[in-house]
């Protein structure tokens, strides 16, 4: 899919609830309204929106996207554009995993997001490491 980032983290013992919560502190502290799903078997799932420049970039029902899966030793965190899934956290992540949990965006949208997704995902691997 364009646009999406996959990183892949092994041996590195990370509490990935303290990962999740950093991440969804780091999208906060640049603007972003933040929903995290309930802890499942798939991962968890943070969706954060902005109003202003992402509205008039990305669809009003659009969101970055960040799911984290695995185990402390061996873990997945994505990143990309998906659905605005309102009431998230009460949403069974299987649920969403067979949805739009991650979209193919258009070219408007490709810059934006290829712009947030990196900046994440440096953020993401100094956390980690």
């Amino acid at each position: 899919m364009i646009g999406e980032k996959v990183m892949h983290f092994e041996g590195k013992a990370t509490d990935l609830a303290a990962l999740q919560h950093n991440i969804s502190s780091y999208l906060e502290a640049d603007g972003f309204s933040v929903q995290t799903s309930e802890p499942s078997e798939q991962g968890t799932l943070l969706q954060a929106k902005k109003g202003g420049f992402l509205r008039g970039v990305v669809d009003a029902d659009r969101a970055l996207s960040v799911l984290v899966s695995g185990t402390p030793e061996d873990f997945t965190v994505r990143i990309g554009i998906g659905k605005w899934v309102e009431h998230l956290a009460v949403m069974a992540l299987e649920t969403l995993l067979i949805s739009d949990l991650f979209l193919v965006v258009d070219v408007a949208e490709t810059a934006w997001n290829f712009e947030i997704e990196d900046k994440l995902a440096k953020h993401v691997a100094s956390i980690v490491g």
